[in-house]
């Protein structure tokens, strides 16, 4: 397939016009597939040139929050009707980009195009609440406002729909946005910027800043006013952001890791459990914080489900993610490789026993391939089963009841996603009640959540804040008391 991506020199946007940074400096964003294939250039952008954001940012929030909520929302229905028409392009270059393959890149852009259409309508929903006063003569309400201007932090494995679920809801309820995406797929965030200057946001409103993570992404933690940050990625730095932000008074909400565990009950459907094991925890080459890491199987079915998993995952095709055979890309880059590559390794010191794959995969181009890989005899004290790999990797552990199961599921320090497969209503009811995750699913893959649900984590996986639906307004709003005295 002949590329439809554009080499060319990304700029920032700031202030409604496209500028390049200050330090001159660029970053080259190269095809994981391909290592030598570069799709573009980003800024590699100065303190100086996020100063320049944030003011732009703070002086149009004036103006911005005192449009009405159908007024913004009419501008967000526009952005999602210019993503829907650069739905292809935006697509393919996500592909070509971090390497999810075409078929999940068009799925992520067309859930960008719903949650902006979801938000938009949130324009005409009711932002307060009578209350009733003790003073007869008095009306007392509440008013929920905007805070001003938000800090939006993105990493590179979702850079659609990630940005566009911070971005949505910031923008809806009143807020002006700086947005700084992950470089390694900020190409692909350059594009869905641009839908917003399509669309005919006004100047300033949004805000495109690429660089480094330790002089962009901190600055914004920094940074006076930017009342609040929303950051998804690892926990080193979200922490950190965290403590900063936390330091200086502002607001913010944390989404990082996962170490999600998938129970599979003796009395499951075990094809369709095989099937969630392969779905979570290898699609997007494992690259998503909801994939199922750890598989947590009952004895009695244990070989059973071995056998079918080991028989499904043999027909795995890894390929650049353009090809039509393509179910699994390379990994995003080659530090996650390498990462990837480093915990297969400590797997198999530890004891751990490699039922299949675990090694790169040859290819022409030196692309960053490596096979889905099983293993068999984890425990739970193993490295495997504790830390995040976020890789093609899945780990089965083997219990005797429900109980265990949960136990051991719940013996890390994570718990942003997990699921069980079984057909006992008492198993399912002691799971919801017991497992510590912000998202409980059953029969059903880890991974995913619908948008207009609250999404977000319990322990080291966020800071208890919830992205999407009407979840959203929590975050980016404060409420105001109102009392009117006759």
């Amino acid at each position: 397939m002949e590329t439809k991506t554009e080499t060319r020199n990304y700029l920032n946007y700031i202030n409604g016009a496209w500028k390049e940074a200050d330090s001159g400096e660029v970053i080259e964003s190269t095809n994981p597939a391909n290592p030598d294939e570069v799709l573009g250039y980003v800024q590699g952008s100065s303190v100086n040139d996020l100063n320049q954001a944030v003011e732009g940012a703070k002086e149009a929030q004036q103006t911005w929050k005192k449009l009405t909520g159908a007024e913004r929302g009419n501008l967000l229905f526009k952005v999602a009707d210019v993503l829907e028409s650069r739905l292809d392009d935006i697509a393919e270059t996500m592909t070509r980009e971090m390497g999810k393959t075409l078929p999940e890149a068009k799925g992520e852009t067309n859930r960008g195009v719903a949650i902006l259409r979801y938000y938009a309508g949130e324009g005409m929903r009711k932002e307060g609440d009578v209350i009733p006063s003790t003073d007869s003569s008095a009306l007392m309400f509440s008013k929920r406002v905007p805070l001003g201007v938000a800090g939006v932090i993105t990493p590179w494995n979702f850079p659609v729909a990630i940005p566009i679920w911070k971005m949505a809801p910031a923008l809806i309820y009143g807020n002006t946005v700086v947005f700084k995406p992950a470089t390694e797929a900020a190409v692909t965030a350059a594009k869905v910027v641009e839908c917003f200057e399509q669309a005919g946001f006004p100047e300033g409103v949004v805000n495109f800043v690429t660089g480094k993570g330790s002089v962009i992404g901190q600055g914004l933690a920094e940074h006076k006013d930017v009342t609040a940050v929303t950051f998804t990625g690892s926990n080193t730095t979200g922490n950190n952001i965290g403590k900063t932000v936390a330091a200086r008074g502002g607001k913010y909400q944390l989404e990082m890791g996962g170490k999600n565990p998938l129970i599979v009950a003796d009395d499951c459907d075990i094809d369709l459990a095989v099937d969630a094991a392969i779905s979570g925890g290898l699609k997007s080459t494992g690259q998503k914080c909801t994939c199922s890491s750890r598989v947590i199987i009952q004895e009695g079915v244990y070989e059973k489900f071995k056998q079918k998993l080991l028989e499904k995952v043999s027909g795995i095709y890894v390929g650049d993610g353009l090809e039509s055979s393509s179910w699994m890309g390379p990994c995003a880059t080659k530090g996650q490789f390498e990462s990837v590559q480093k915990y297969i390794d400590i797997g198999e010191k530890e004891g751990a026993k490699l039922l299949f794959g675990g090694r790169p995969v040859s290819n022409d181009t030196g692309g960053y391939y490596l096979e889905p890989t099983i293993f068999d005899n984890v425990t739970t004290d193993m490295t495997i089963a504790q830390e995040e790999i976020f890789g093609p990797v899945l780990a089965l552990m083997k219990v005797n009841t429900i109980e265990e199961a949960i136990n051991l599921a719940n013996d890390v320090e994570f718990g942003l996603s997990a699921s069980i497969f079984t057909k006992n209503i008492e198993h399912i009811l002691s799971f919801i009640d017991d497992i510590e995750a912000g998202l409980v699913r059953i029969n059903s893959e880890t991974a995913g959540v619908e948008l207009q649900a609250p999404f977000g984590g319990m322990k080291a996986s966020s800071s208890y804040s919830r992205e999407q639906g009407e979840a959203a307004k929590e975050f980016f709003t404060t409420i105001k008391t109102v009392f009117i005295k006759s």
